[in-house]
């Protein structure tokens, strides 16, 4: 998909609600987005993402606020594999090309994209930077993700990473639709 959307997911696992304002190229995308959440505390979070050639991370600015005040996060990667967390070199993220914003459906289209794992066979191996929420801690993730099944409305993706697995539902744009005890994207309004 090359345009604009707006996506909207109920996101059971934070037991909230996400909304992303996506812009996307054929092989790049730039999303804004909020997120509210009460697991595991009351959390509002803010986030500008964007991507460069193939759907590679550049930068995810986040924003954090809950009840023991705000965080900020600068992460960033320089294309050649290395990362830094607001300045800081984050050594154990060497190769990782994707962030995964945690529990945010859109970042799972990234590695998805890349490899067009919703439409084709496949199986791929990731290091992601995981951001974990609302504390927004940066860490290594191993995330496997491998085709099932495609067809005229998307298509189907498990995902593996340690001892979790799901089957995850995207459209043919490459976004999720549903991820079971996770996130079910609502339908558009009028």
């Amino acid at each position: 998909m090359v345009g604009s959307r707006v996506l909207t997911w109920e996101v059971t696992e934070s037991k909230g609600y996400e909304t992303s304002w996506i812009t996307s190229g054929a092989r790049s995308l730039r999303a804004r987005g909020r997120a509210v959440g009460t697991v595991p505390e009351p959390y509002w979070i803010s986030y500008e993402l964007d991507t460069g050639d193939g759907f590679v991370t550049r930068r995810l600015c986040v924003s954090a606020e809950t009840a023991s005040g705000t965080r900020t996060l600068d992460l960033r990667h320089d294309g050649e594999g290395r990362w830094t967390a607001d300045g800081e070199w984050l050594p154990d993220l060497g190769g990782a090309l994707d962030c995964d914003l945690g529990p945010c459906p859109l970042t799972n289209a990234m590695p998805v994209l890349r490899h067009g794992l919703h439409l084709a066979p496949g199986e791929r191996e990731f290091l992601m930077a995981r951001v974990s929420v609302p504390d927004l801690a940066v860490r290594a993730s191993q995330q496997t993700y491998t085709h099932l099944e495609s067809g005229g409305e998307g298509g189907r993706v498990r995902f593996a990473s340690g001892d979790h697995r799901s089957d995850l539902e995207f459209d043919t744009d490459g976004f999720v639709v549903d991820y079971p005890r996770m996130a079910r994207r609502l339908a558009a309004g009028p």
